[in-house]
């Protein structure tokens, strides 16, 4: 009698994997942080390195576009004889006092347009008409009603400001979901906590990065304001540099301000982070 075999069971082929591709070039596909500071700092030295090749290199006159090392010689000599901190301070003080007026004022009423349909129909048409006006065409009124002390130059601020924050503000109030509002009617909220309850709290995570956009555009208006009857001030400085031909000293005042700037808007960025962390949260 013959041994009975065992029955082997062969076991499943599997397939060889495919190779992973990388999708760093893919559409919206993130990069990491460390990626990202990488590729950013990777565009000035380009920037700088182009910037050079073309001073240094002689092809470009100096009269014209100063060189990389000018513009650092000239920039010392700012802070170092011509007092340019204080400058630099004085334009700080103009664009935060401006602004902070602006925002005082605008994000109340924008609030108020955008829960209350009368108040938005009310407002709308003027606000609408004025945030298309340059703030530099107010400049002469502004000098005849206010002189060409520092209020002349917040004012600019101001009126380049308000309107946008109203409008963009109102917008962001008025486009809350409607669920939530139902909801809160049939759990028996009133008017008044609709607004304070749901509106409010829904927008401010928008009405925060509105006021962050809004800030970089008041860096615009402020150097308009200081290139007319100005004694201080990053934009009188490079007006008096422009005069004197003085294309380091002007490229430098450009710079600080982008950096001002830069740096201001990534504190406004962390502190809605911070504040608002929740809405950040994909």
């Amino acid at each position: 009698m013959s041994a009975v075999q065992p029955l082997s069971v062969s076991e499943p082929k599997t397939e060889p994997k495919a190779p992973v591709r990388r999708r760093s070039l893919a559409p919206l596909e993130p990069v990491s942080s460390r990626a990202r500071w990488m590729l950013g700092l990777a565009f000035f030295v380009v920037f700088v390195a182009v910037w050079a090749f073309f001073t240094l290199g002689g092809f470009v006159s100096p009269t014209f576009l100063a060189s990389p090392i000018t513009m650092a010689k000239e920039g010392w000599l700012l802070f170092t004889e011509y007092g340019f901190i204080k400058d630099i301070g004085m334009t700080i003080w103009r664009v935060v006092g401006g602004f902070i007026l602006a925002a005082v004022i605008a994000v109340p009423l924008g609030i108020a347009m955008g829960a209350y349909k009368g108040i938005e129909a009310f407002f709308e048409p003027f606000i609408s008409f004025c945030r298309y006006l340059p703030a530099s065409a107010f400049i002469p009124l502004l000098i005849l009603w206010a002189g060409i002390g520092e209020a002349q130059k917040i004012l600019v601020i101001f009126i380049g400001s308000v309107f946008q924050i109203t409008l963009m503000v109102a917008v962001t109030v008025g486009g809350a979901r409607r669920d939530l509002v139902e909801a809160a009617y049939t759990l028996g909220a009133g008017h008044k906590g609709i607004v304070t309850r749901v509106l409010i709290p829904g927008a401010a995570p928008e009405i925060a990065e509105t006021l962050r956009l809004v800030l970089g555009w008041a860096w615009t208006y402020v150097i308009v304001a200081e290139l007319i009857g100005s004694s201080s001030g990053i934009g009188h400085m490079i007006t008096d540099s422009q005069s004197l031909l003085n294309t380091g000293q002007i490229i430098f005042g450009i710079i600080i301000i982008g950096l001002i700037g830069l740096v201001s808007d990534f504190a406004f960025k962390a502190l809605n982070h911070r504040l608002f962390a929740w809405s950040f949260v994909r």
